[in-house]
C-alpha cells in the first residue's frame, strides 16, 4: 500500500475519522458535511503516530530540501512538528493564532533567524485559512517559509484556490479521494455513502440536493 493508503486505512481505524453521508455533521460555517476529523487522536497510538512521523520526514526531505526550521501551528501542528524536528535534528518553532497579549507579545515562540527556510506543519487543511494566517506571521517575523505539511486534506476547491493565490506550496500524507475508497473497500460505507461523500468532495453546498 502506499503511505496516503496506510494513513487513510489507520485514521478509520483509531476513528480519528467519522464518515456519516447520511447523517452529516455541521461546520462551524454552517456547511452540512459527511466527515468529521480529529487527527489529535493520532497522537495517542504509537503504530500510526510513527506511520505519520516518518511519512512527514521523508515526505519533506522531498518536496522542501533545504528546509532549516519546522514550524507547527498552535496547537494541532505542534506536537507532530516537534517530533519531526527531533528526527530531521532542525531547529523547531510553533506559531499562535494571534500574538500574545503580555510579555514581548510574541506570535513565534522559539528562536527563527531572519530568512531562515521554513516548512510549518499542520495537521488538518480544510479551506486552508488558520494555516496561511500562520504562513504570513512567520512571514512577518522574517522566516522564509518554504510552504505547508499537513496530515489529511479534504481536498476542497478553495483551499486550492486560496493556497494558489497565496503563492504557497502544500503538501499532504493522505487525502479525501484516497480515504473514502478505503472505506468502501473495508467497509466503512456502502456504494450509495461513497456516491454522497463524492458529491461533497465537488460541492459542499449542493451535495445532499
Amino acid at each position: 500500500m502506499t503511505l496516503a493508503k496506510d494513513i487513510a486505512r489507520d485514521l478509520l481505524d483509531i476513528k480519528a475519522v467519522y464518515l456519516k453521508p447520511n447523517e452529516p455533521f455541521t461546520w462551524a460555517s454552517g456547511i452540512k458535511s459527511p466527515i468529521y476529523t480529529d487527527n489529535r487522536i493520532t497522537l495517542s497510538y504509537p503504530e500510526t503516530r510513527t506511520l505519520i512521523e516518518d511519512g512527514f520526514v521523508e515526505t519533506i526531505k522531498k518536496a522542501f530540501p533545504d528546509v532549516e526550521v519546522i514550524a507547527g501551528t498552535a496547537t494541532a501542528g505542534i506536537p507532530h512538528g516537534a517530533i519531526i524536528a527531533d528526527k530531521m535534528r532542525l531547529p523547531f518553532a510553533y506559531i499562535r493564532s494571534k500574538p500574545k497579549d503580555h510579555g514581548a507579545g510574541n506570535q513565534i515562540e522559539g528562536r527563527v533567524v531572519k530568512g531562515q527556510k521554513m516548512v510549518i506543519i499542520e495537521d488538518l487543511i480544510s479551506t486552508g485559512g488558520s494555516v496561511l494566517e500562520a504562513v504570513s506571521a512567520a512571514k512577518r517575523e522574517g522566516a522564509d517559509v518554504l510552504g505547508v505539511a499537513a496530515i489529511f486534506t479534504y481536498e476542497l476547491l478553495k483551499a486550492s484556490q486560496n493556497f494558489t493565490a497565496a503563492g504557497v506550496k502544500l503538501v499532504t500524507l493522505s487525502n479525501y479521494s484516497e480515504l473514502i475508497k478505503v472505506a468502501k473497500v473495508q467497509g466503512y460505507i456502502d456504494a450509495d455513502g461513497l456516491t454522497l461523500l463524492k458529491r461533497f468532495k465537488d460541492n459542499q453546498e449542493t451535495w445532499q440536493d
